[in-house]
């Protein structure tokens, strides 16, 4: 198994747990029957940027399956990370949702990009 599936592989499964820890009840039940409830008011603080760090790595794999077509992300993605995590604290996690949904949007169409690039380099029909 090649590095760039390994790094898809780990960013989509950090992906899903954190969307599935953010946006379903699941973490706060799992802490609570651990008699951790008083984690659950800071779960968000750590879940959101693992899933923004998630999407990030998604993207990065993406990039080193197409053969590093285009600009290297590496700066990009790291800055993205960032600036989406601290629009959310700022926020207040208000938009939430709408935030990690225009994130996976731009992961898709960052994964289009890099799909066009090949083609194109191929020869072959977008």
């Amino acid at each position: 198994m090649t590095n760039d599936e390994n790094l898809l592989r780990v960013g989509s499964i950090g992906t899903t747990i954190a969307a599935i820890c953010c946006f379903t009840p699941a973490l706060v039940v799992l802490v609570g029957f651990a008699g951790l409830s008083a984690a659950v008011a800071w779960l968000d603080y750590g879940l959101f940027p693992m899933l923004f760090a998630s999407m990030g790595l998604v993207a990065y794999a993406l990039h080193l399956r197409s053969g590093r077509k285009g600009p290297s992300p590496n700066v990009m993605i790291v800055a993205t990370v960032v600036a989406l995590s601290a629009l959310l604290f700022w926020l207040e996690f208000r938009y939430a949702l709408r935030i990690s949904i225009a994130a996976a949007v731009g992961v898709a169409a960052y994964a289009y990009f890099l799909r066009a690039c090949v083609r194109r380099e191929s020869g072959q029909k977008t």
